[in-house]
């Protein structure tokens, strides 16, 4: 199918997609969190939009992460959490994603005296909402933190129990170096029993060791990030072989210092490869990029074409946790969107 390249960028725009890889709490822009402070009374460090724009320069997950759960903290009442979600996915459907999964981090709040109950049905009120007003499929994933205790994980857990059907999976996130993934192996193994699916972040920072230990000790159906794979040539293979999914996140990955620029990315060479890559955007509002601009960006640094845009956007369909009805459904569509710009 040739598509002409002065049309790329209107087809990355334009494409259907999913993003399977975006932390809620991540959505939550400057203006957003001065507003829900304001709302519920909360003092922040910081004395305006502009100052806290401005301290979003950060040198390594750790530092992103210091700022992030201050951000967290203006997020008290259901409304506060249904409003962040809405706010990404109105983004969402304005940039024609289908299907989102969305990551979140209850410890987050917990932590702070919020009960998992006014998390867990604001996010869903708003899943709901944008199913009905936007017709974007949204379902969450239960994130655990790692720089936590796995005692800590499975207290959540029992506490995510009687809204069991609101979540479709669990994923492991937060600090990735000195946290393995086999830390977590006792809940990741109970939530394979509830029949929850089950993903982790591996190999962003942290070694190809962890993707392996994902694996074989949490037997994850995706990799969250796994850029450091190439570093293990049977990893890569075995990766190829099972087509296992990689949710991948240029622009998050670059603001990291995982990559210094995005030309040396390694996305180009890993879909090469054969790996099942998928793009994302992790947690936009701290990263420069909601889902479309990571598209953008990255194809324009690594001189991409419309077969890799195809690629990745099925890809992203077909690595969801949707039914198989629904991933026809979408992959049609997408058909049909190359096919017009192919004409």
């Amino acid at each position: 199918m040739t598509i002409a390249p002065h049309r790329l960028p209107e087809l990355l725009q334009a494409m259907p997609k999913a993003e399977l890889h975006i932390h809620i709490e991540g959505s939550l822009e400057p203006e957003l969190i001065f507003a829900l402070a304001q709302r519920n009374g909360v003092a922040l460090s910081y004395p305006s939009v502009e100052a806290l724009r401005a301290a979003y320069a950060f040198t390594d997950l750790q530092t992103f992460l210091d700022i992030y759960y201050a951000g967290a903290s203006v997020l008290l009442k259901e409304e506060d959490f249904h409003d962040m979600a809405w706010a990404y996915l109105t983004k969402a459907a304005a940039e024609n994603v289908l299907h989102t999964e969305l990551f979140f981090d209850p410890q987050t709040h917990t932590d702070r005296g919020v009960p998992f109950e006014v998390v867990i049905k604001g996010l869903d009120r708003a899943c709901r909402r944008a199913k009905a007003e936007l017709g974007v499929s949204a379902t969450l994933i239960m994130c655990f933190l790692r720089h936590l205790s796995e005692e800590a994980a499975l207290k959540t857990l029992e506490e995510a129990l009687p809204w069991r059907d609101l979540i479709v999976g669990v994923g492991l996130d937060s600090s990735e170096r000195g946290h393995p993934p086999e830390k977590f192996a006792q809940v990741f193994a109970r939530c394979r029993e509830l029949g929850l699916h089950v993903v982790a972040h591996a190999g962003e920072e942290g070694p190809p060791a962890y993707i392996i230990s994902a694996l074989d000790v949490l037997k994850v159906e995706r990799i969250d990030h796994g850029v450091r794979c190439v570093e293990d040539t049977a990893l890569v293979q075995r990766l190829v072989k099972e087509a296992m999914p990689l949710t991948v996140c240029p622009l998050s990955n670059v603001k990291l210092c995982v990559f210094s620029t995005l030309d040396q990315h390694n996305l180009k060479s890993m879909l090469e490869m054969g790996l099942k890559v998928t793009i994302n955007s992790d947690d936009p509002a701290y990263f420069g990029g909601y889902l479309n601009q990571n598209y953008l960006e990255t194809f324009a640094a690594l001189s991409l074409d419309a077969t890799a845009a195809y690629t990745l956007a099925r890809n992203s369909f077909e690595a969801s946790f949707a039914s198989n009805e629904d991933k026809a459904g979408w992959i049609a569509k997408l058909d049909k969107t190359f096919e017009r710009f192919a004409a």
